[in-house]
């Protein structure tokens, strides 16, 4: 199953599947756990041993998951936005301005392979030493990747009840983000039907 490092960033506010909904960035030692799980994906970008999680690198990826959820709620308008943070999302031309100024934190330089019986290619270097800073780019980068990106038409906000997350649908007819969340909507919705038959009111469709 194919991950996005945005899609994983503004998930890590969801449903805890008891009615509430839960911060997995809420302390230094969930950030830590956090990061050390999307160490394959930022392979190659952060070197996840050299980093050691503070709480000022805490707040920076929060901040950071504020603007990426912000730009996910343009993405999906005029659909609804999810419901964790609808009344409190950062303006859009903020959530933009503060993603592309933490990707361009990073000094990234141009530098040419060329083995003696082969193709001359290109890779990204980066000239960075810090890896906080390699790790705030890289993830704004990720963010800036996708919402430019073919994903982004697709992403969508998950309308089941209570849930919070944003997903990218997989097919034509897809609503939800999980099957589990399918059946709680499905449920839901039988319960609407059965409560305004009861009422004497007009069955929901």
């Amino acid at each position: 199953m194919e991950r996005w490092p945005a899609l994983e960033l503004a998930s890590t506010v969801r449903h805890d599947g008891d009615g509430a909904v839960v911060d997995d960035l809420a302390s230094v030692e969930g950030v830590t756990r956090w990061v050390e799980a999307q160490a394959e994906s930022l392979s190659g970008q952060v070197r996840i041993r050299e980093l050691s999680v503070d709480e000022a690198l805490r707040s920076e990826i929060v901040a950071l998951r504020q603007a990426v959820r912000a730009l996910f709620a343009r993405a999906v308008s005029p659909a609804p936005p999810s419901p964790a943070d609808a009344r409190r999302l950062m303006p859009a031309e903020e959530a933009l301005s503060y993603l592309n100024s933490v990707a361009a934190r990073e000094s990234v330089v141009p530098q040419l392979d060329w083995p003696s019986d082969g193709t001359p290619a290109v890779r990204l270097v980066s000239a960075e030493g810090d890896p906080a800073v390699r790790l705030l780019a890289a993830l704004a980068r990720a963010a800036v990747d996708f919402l430019s990106g073919p994903h982004r038409d697709r992403l969508r906000a998950c309308s089941a009840p209570r849930c919070v997350r944003y997903f990218v649908k997989s097919h034509g007819r897809q609503e939800w983000c999980k099957p589990s969340c399918g059946n709680r909507a499905r449920a839901a919705r039988h319960y609407q039907r059965r409560r305004q038959a009861s009422d004497g009111g007009p069955a929901a469709s």
